[in-house]
Order: C-alpha cells, then sequence, then structure tokens
C-alpha cells in the first residue's frame, strides 16, 4: 500500500464528524475487491478511489465494447477492445496517486474465487449474472466476508449488504436467503436482453459505494438483513427485511472443497458450451460447412472481412434466430463472454448442430493472426 496520503484531497469528508480522521485511515487501510468493472463496477470504483480507499482490487475479463459505453462511464472511445481490467485501473490510479489499484484480468470461477478473494476484507458484487452472484455469495459465506450486493435491469435496481452481522448482532443473512433457489435460464432476463437506463446502474453502483464506505468507517446503518430497491419511472424507493430461509444454508457448498466442485453455470439451468482456440478455428475456415455468426452489435471493431459470416446481436436473440445453414455452428464476439451466452440460445435452438464458441473471441483470434504472420 502506498504509505502517502494527502489529507487535503479528503478534507471535506473528514471534517464529517461522524467521519474524521479515524474514519480516514479506516479507508486507508482498507481492502475491498469489486468484482465486475462494468455499469455497477464504475461508479463503485470512481467513488472509493476518490474516497481514499487503501487498496482497490477489480476482477474483469471482459473488453470494452461501443455498447458499454452508455452506461459504463470509466471508459472511452479509445478504451475500445482493451481489457476492463486494466484500462479501469490506470484511470483511476491517475486520478488518485494516493491509493494502490489491484487489477485481475481473470474470469471468476470456483476454482479461484476462494484465493482472490481471501486478500480483501470486503467484496463488492457488481456482476450482471446470476452463475456468479450464487458463486461470489458462497465464497464470501465460506471465507467470513461482508458482500455488497447490486442489481439492475430496465428501469429497477436493488441493493444490500449480505454476511455482515453489524453492531446488532442478529444473524446476517447471504443472498441464498433472499434467491434460495437459481432461477433457470431465462426466467430472467438479463440486461443484454431487458436493456437498462443508462443513469440506473450509476444511482444502483453509488449506494453500493456509500455502504462500503459505511461499513469500513463504522458509521450509520448498512443495509444489513434489508434490500433497497428503486423504480425509475415511478421514483418509487422501498426497503424489505431479509430474513434467513430454511433452505438456504442447504443449497449451498460446506467447504472449500464442494465449492471448487460446483457447477454454478449448469446450477442456473445453463448448457456448457464447448469452446474452440484460436487456431482450431483458423483451420475450420477453410470448411465451407461451418456457420460462422457474429453476436457483435453492429459497428463494434475491428470487422471481420476475412471470410463469410452471418452478424446476429446478441441483443436480438432469442427472439429472432434464422435458420443456419451449416454444421458446425461457430460462434464469436469480441472476447469470448458473450458468445458463450449466444452459444447457449442456439444450441437449444439447433440441438443436432454442434455449436462452438471460439475463445478469445474475434480480438484473440487477431493477435492469433499477427502472431503466425512474426508481426
Amino acid at each position: 500500500m502506498k504509505q502517502t496520503m494527502h489529507f487535503e484531497r479528503y478534507q471535506r469528508q473528514i471534517i464529517l464528524k461522524e467521519l474524521g480522521p479515524q474514519g480516514q485511515q479506516k479507508l486507508q487501510q482498507a481492502k475491498v475487491l469489486v468484482i465486475g468493472a462494468g455499469g455497477l463496477g464504475c461508479p463503485v470504483l470512481l467513488y472509493l478511489a476518490a474516497a481514499g480507499l487503501g487498496t482497490l482490487g477489480l476482477v474483469d475479463h471482459d473488453v470494452v465494447s461501443l455498447t458499454n459505453l452508455h452506461r459504463q462511464v470509466v471508459y472511452d472511445m479509445s478504451d475500445l477492445g482493451h481489457s476492463k481490467a486494466e484500462r479501469a485501473a490506470q484511470k483511476l490510479q491517475r486520478m488518485n496517486p494516493d491509493i494502490e489499484v489491484q487489477p485481475h484480468r481473470v474470469q471468476l470461477t470456483s476454482q479461484n474465487a476462494l484465493e482472490l478473494l481471501h486478500a480483501y476484507d470486503l467484496i463488492v458484487d457488481a456482476t450482471d449474472n446470476f452463475p456468479a452472484r450464487y458463486l461470489i455469495n458462497d465464497a464470501c459465506v465460506l471465507l467470513g466476508k461482508p458482500l455488497v450486493y447490486g442489481a439492475v435491469s430496465s428501469f429497477e435496481g436493488q441493493v444490500a449488504v449480505f454476511n455482515y452481522a453489524g453492531e446488532g448482532g442478529e444473524r446476517p443473512v447471504h443472498y441464498r436467503d433472499l434467491f434460495p433457489v437459481p432461477p433457470q435460464a431465462g426466467e430472467v432476463a438479463n440486461c443484454e436482453e431487458a436493456g437498462v437506463l443508462g443513469v440506473l446502474p450509476g444511482i444502483i453502483g453509488s449506494l453500493q459505494a456509500a455502504e462500503v464506505l459505511k461499513i469500513i468507517t463504522g458509521i450509520g446503518q448498512p443495509l444489513a438483513n434489508r434490500l433497497q430497491t428503486v423504480n425509475l419511472l415511478t421514483n418509487d424507493w422501498n426497503t424489505w427485511e431479509i430474513t434467513p430461509h430454511p433452505q438456504a444454508d442447504a443449497q449451498r457448498p460446506k467447504d472449500a472443497g464442494a465449492f471448487r466442485q460446483t457447477a454454478y453455470e449448469q446450477a442456473c439451468g445453463l448448457l456448457s458450451v464447448e469452446e474452440i482456440t484460436a487456431g482450431e478455428f483458423s483451420r475450420l475456415l477453410s470448411n465451407r460447412q461451418a456457420a460462422i455468426v457474429d453476436v457483435r452489435e453492429v459497428g463494434e471493431l475491428p470487422l471481420l472481412h476475412e471470410f463469410p459470416h452471418l452478424q446476429l446481436p446478441l441483443s436480438q436473440l432469442p427472439g429472432s434466430i434464422p435458420a443456419l445453414c451449416g454444421d458446425p455452428v461457430i460462434v464469436l464476439c469480441q472476447s469470448g463472454k458473450r458468445s458463450q451466452q449466444a452459444a447457449r440460445l442456439l444450441a437449444e435452438a439447433f440441438p443436432q448442430k454442434k455449436v462452438y464458441s471460439l475463445q478469445g473471441g474475434v480480438l484473440g483470434w487477431k493477435e492469433y493472426l499477427h502472431q503466425q504472420q512474426g508481426v
């Protein structure tokens, strides 16, 4: 951690009698991990960095795309195609040299989650899918880490604090107390399917950041055992008490070994999709029988001119899946994340075909070509 802290930077919050110099010292000594550097993660990261949080970790394996920019306010046009974790870390570090920013350009899995989360005091869930939320929750329960949760869809958002008893000593609830049974695929639309008003994750992410600051400094009343919801269309705000659910603890893994064996995507009804490498994909291009589907949004860079393909943006699925003449079906996106989701939808629509997701996406394949050409 950086040893020098310029307290003049934080003078406006230090003069708050509830926080004071002691609270600022607690922030300087804290280590917080934000999982997801997207719509929710951007405001969380910006405000925690600005507040002088000593060590700020961020986990995201995705790259910046054009459709991110209306809500993911850390990034701009110059970041397109680049790692979210690395670009966000660079900007946060420039914004506040007092703090230490630790980017983790990895996909969080049951194999690496416990090791990653162990080094931090508090975890922020800024992800956008149910497998990740259950995985993060279960890891936090096993490690005894407080978890600040947020979620958005369309015009509605919610925030809560899990696995944190606070000063009242009440039994802390966790995410499975709220949702004991994971929803199956297609039951709940995500932002790519339902859309989201750009300011909504800014509001929910700011609330998440506020909960982090309250927990670390010990001020106010965190949303422990409570869920706060907002509907921007009606301006309705509600706070709900969360009580322990009898099935919650029975559903989660009881130890590290069981956690590492848990298949969270399958638990949420998601088919396992086989990936192919950039090298395998290049060899398959000579097979004129393959159907290649680009699920990026129209206009995303780099454009593909090297081979015939169908442009079918993920935002249009599953409502408009055309007939695909070809087998196998190879699905690609920018970095390999969206193609996994789209490949599952296509595998369900065409059970007789073999469906692959391109590992590393278009960017990984382009990099492979440069390496092969000795560039």
